[in-house]
């Protein structure tokens, strides 16, 4: 901050356990606008925080997400021995602790999924443990993984390797289509190298999948063209569901640019309508003023007739470069 001259407050770092901190910093009446990423639990705690001020302030938290990853029918018998490796590869990356990991497989069960599953398996056997950010995030994770491996209708596909203290043991599980829908435990977020494949008996039954996910950061679709009929009919569910739909990619890639859209209905994030990373994030923290019939000498500069700026404008709805 010193090195680029910018003003003393532009970048603070305070430390501390709980919600505490947080929670007086969106209090105090000098913050007029929240940006957070962390849990459900804390996101939600800010948001009541920040509307029982006596002047509310908006909090655009980014929450929960399982991030869900669709293997259509074409992709999955061309390539699903590759998607299977590669999928682990994205699950495992930071130690599965991505807001965009993938912690949701869905496809059609049969012998290609079958060939998805084993070298999924095998991929997860071999993982590393990996160091966790802190203590109790290790400790979340270690309770979500033993939830599902707890349940009755989950069955455990495989762990990777153990490793000392908050070390991420990597978890693979399954679950049938109709007991996923029948279970909102088995929805629940899992933050760490921690995934379900959902097997559906048919196309039916992936899209009843899809219509009762809660809203997602990301969406993911594998495949090829003979499937473009299959996810003409997810686009529109997964529209309302995600705040990015990929096809042939993996989740945890974000990249900063003007497209990107890193954000999703709720409980993705707390404001749907924003994103957290790309050019549009400013928008979260700026606040639109119309100046009516202002003299020049009050205008800021960009509004001036000449334009000393030289900035590109909308005049009268018409971009004037």
């Amino acid at each position: 901050m010193k090195a680029c001259q910018l003003p003393e407050g532009v970048f603070s770092l305070l430390f501390g356990a709980g919600n505490e901190i947080g929670q007086a910093l969106v209090d105090d009446p000098r913050i007029q606008a929240v940006g957070f990423t962390g849990s459900r639990s804390g996101g939600t705690a800010l948001m009541k925080t920040a509307q029982a001020r006596p002047q509310p302030i908006p909090v655009y938290a980014e929450m929960s997400s399982i991030n869900p990853v669709f293997l259509l029918p074409a992709a999955l018998k061309a390539r699903g021995k590759a998607l299977g490796e590669a999928f682990v590869g994205s699950l495992n990356m930071g130690a599965g602790q991505f807001c965009t990991n993938p912690g949701l497989v869905i496809a059609v069960k049969g012998p290609e999924l079958d060939a998805f599953i084993e070298a999924a398996r095998g991929a997860v056997e071999a993982s590393g443990a990996q160091t966790m950010l802190t203590p109790g995030i290790h400790r979340a994770y270690q309770e979500g993984v033993a939830s599902l491996s707890s349940a009755d209708k989950v069955r455990e596909i495989a762990r990777g390797q153990t490793g000392s203290d908050y070390q991420c043991q990597t978890g693979l599980f399954a679950a049938s289509a109709s007991d996923f829908l029948a279970s909102e435990a088995l929805q629940a977020e899992v933050f760490g190298a921690s995934s379900l494949i959902v097997e559906c008996e048919d196309a039916a039954e992936v899209k009843r999948v899809a219509e009762q996910l809660e809203g997602q950061l990301t969406a993911t679709l594998h495949m090829d063209d003979a499937d473009i009929d299959a996810a003409k009919a997810l686009l529109p569910t997964l529209e309302r569901k995600a705040g990015r739909i990929l096809a042939n990619g993996w989740p945890t890639g974000v990249e900063v640019c003007h497209a990107m859209v890193h954000g999703g209905p709720f409980p993705a994030t707390s404001d749907s309508r924003t994103t957290s990373v790309g050019s549009a994030a400013i928008h979260r923290f700026l606040r639109p003023v119309c100046y009516q019939s202002l003299p020049e000498g009050l205008l800021p500069d960009a509004l001036k007739e000449g334009n000393p700026l030289k900035v590109s404008r909308l005049v009268d709805g018409k971009r004037e470069l």
